[in-house]
């Protein structure tokens, strides 16, 4: 008897309900979702370790690393988009099965990288005085500010030199998770993070007859286990060539079709601006809520690292969507389609909504874990309250746009994320931040607010189907 193929499986899943899946589905679900899910999981719990540890040695020291770590999450979205763009064409071409347009698209991904990785170097070495300050505002004697930027300073130096290899793991990792290849990704992070977690116990704080170095410590782990990951990725992907056919002749040139770039390049450009954009505009925000003093940083420092550790269901949920919906635009069956991301879309707001109950249980617990003031730990419990309460709408928020993006609608997507935050959030919290005294929670509350806005311009853009569109046919 013939073994029915993922879109005949699919097919017949979809039948049941209009919401909700029937266990076939939910298992194909889980195949996808499961790899991605561990390697965020434990990638974002060796992360909260990591934190912690910093969290010991001291407020300023969490704090130089937090400002920092902003700073690096607009360049890690900067190059998240320059490899989406093609990889929403690398979703459709392994739909297509078509290994010569994967390959062209990897290309596309690597020279996207290395641009991202230099521009992302020269503005941290020519910048970072000036990007650090941003965050420092005095509220209380309580905390140094010049200490913090000392810190801070440090740890970037050394943070850089991890940039390079971590480009180009997201060019090949996101390569295999668009071709079904979640598993390889996923061994890489975690061998990588199990290497980060030992090197920061021993870095950090001097044992088995290591240097203590602090933030510098944690800073050098990081880099170490970055290079271990794109080596374990590299070397899977080109000792397998039977499995990644696009792999063969990768490097024999940089070709790619000159038709292939032009469609990258006008689908692309506004996914890689959005994500640049729009983790530049999260960065701006959070520079408006450290108007309120460099507590609000080391608060959110605390609550943030939990909130990521819970959000991973969120967040591969989006990753979920945006491989089996563009895999599934690949198979020409849009009826089909809709009725998947629905059913995608329902499982990641209930899931990530049981994820924000526990969250909020435990958010009395997890500040007592750091060396840091009784203030700063009760505005991290309040933040992990706000933050667990509109869990709900960041899951469907993230699986709508990656639909919308799967589709190809990446200027739709643009105004929808980037533009929304700049245009809207980001002003009400300049004025109120800049004009008035409102304090950091309701300022918080109030941004976060707003995107219930969003909630209804992107149930819309689902309702009208505007987003479906099979870019390889």
């Amino acid at each position: 008897m013939t073994k029915p193929s993922f879109f005949g499986t699919l097919s017949l899943a979809m039948k049941k309900n209009k919401y909700f899946g029937d266990k076939q589905f939910y298992k194909m679900v889980v195949a996808v979702a499961l790899p991605i899910l561990i390697q965020n999981g434990i990638t974002n719990f060796v992360s909260l370790l990591d934190n912690i540890m910093v969290g010991r040695v001291g407020t300023e020291q969490m704090s130089g690393v937090a400002i920092v770590n902003q700073l690096m999450f607009v360049f890690n979205l900067a190059l998240f988009g320059a490899v989406s763009g093609p990889g929403i064409f690398t979703a459709q071409y392994v739909g297509q099965k078509n290994d010569e347009g994967i390959r062209y698209t990897v290309r596309f991904k690597l020279i996207m990288a290395f641009s991202i990785f230099v521009l992302g170097v020269v503005t941290f070495l020519t910048m970072q005085d000036y990007l650090i300050s941003l965050f420092l505002h005095q509220q209380t004697e309580a905390l140094d500010l010049e200490a913090t930027l000392k810190y801070a300073k440090e740890y970037l130096a050394i943070m850089l030199f991890g940039i390079f290899p971590f480009a180009i793991t997201q060019a090949y990792s996101g390569t295999l998770r668009e071709s079904g290849e979640t598993k390889i990704p996923m061994y890489a992070g975690l061998s990588a993070v199990s290497v980060n977690l030992v090197l920061n116990y021993i870095l950090i704080f001097g044992h088995f007859g290591a240097p203590k170095m602090g933030v510098a410590g944690a800073a050098l782990a990081t880099v170490i286990s970055r290079y271990i990951e794109t080596a374990i990725v590299i070397g899977w992907t080109h000792s397998h060539k039977e499995r990644n056919a696009f792999a063969v002749g990768l490097y024999k040139s940089l070709y790619i079709p000159g038709h292939l770039v032009k469609k990258i390049i006008v689908k692309g450009t506004p996914l890689f601006l959005n994500e640049f954009l729009w983790s530049m505009g999260m960065s701006a925000l959070t520079q408006c809520y450290s108007t309120r003093g460099l507590e609000v940083i080391a608060a959110f420092n605390i609550s943030n690292t939990i909130t990521n550790l819970f959000n991973v269901v969120l967040i591969s949920m989006g990753s979920v969507v945006a491989i089996i919906i563009g895999q599934t635009l690949g198979s020409g069956d849009m009826e089909n389609v809709v009725d998947t991301d629905r059913k995608l879309i329902t499982l990641a707001v209930l899931s990530s909504t049981s994820v924000a109950i526990i969250m909020a249980f435990l958010a009395p617990l997890f500040p007592l874990l750091y060396n840091t003031t009784e203030d700063i730990r009760h505005l991290a419990v309040v933040f992990i309250w706000i933050g667990a309460a509109f869990m709900p709408v960041g899951a469907f928020l993230n699986a709508a746009y990656f639909t919308i993006r799967s589709g190809g609608k990446t200027f739709v997507t643009f105004l929808f994320d980037s533009a929304y935050l700049w245009v809207i959030a980001w002003p009400v919290a300049y004025v109120l931040s800049r004009f008035t005294d409102l304090n950091v929670i309701p300022l918080y509350i109030i941004v976060l607010s707003l995107d219930f806005i969003k909630v209804l311009i992107g149930a819309l853009m689902l309702k009208k189907r505007i987003w479906i569109h099979n870019l390889v046919a």
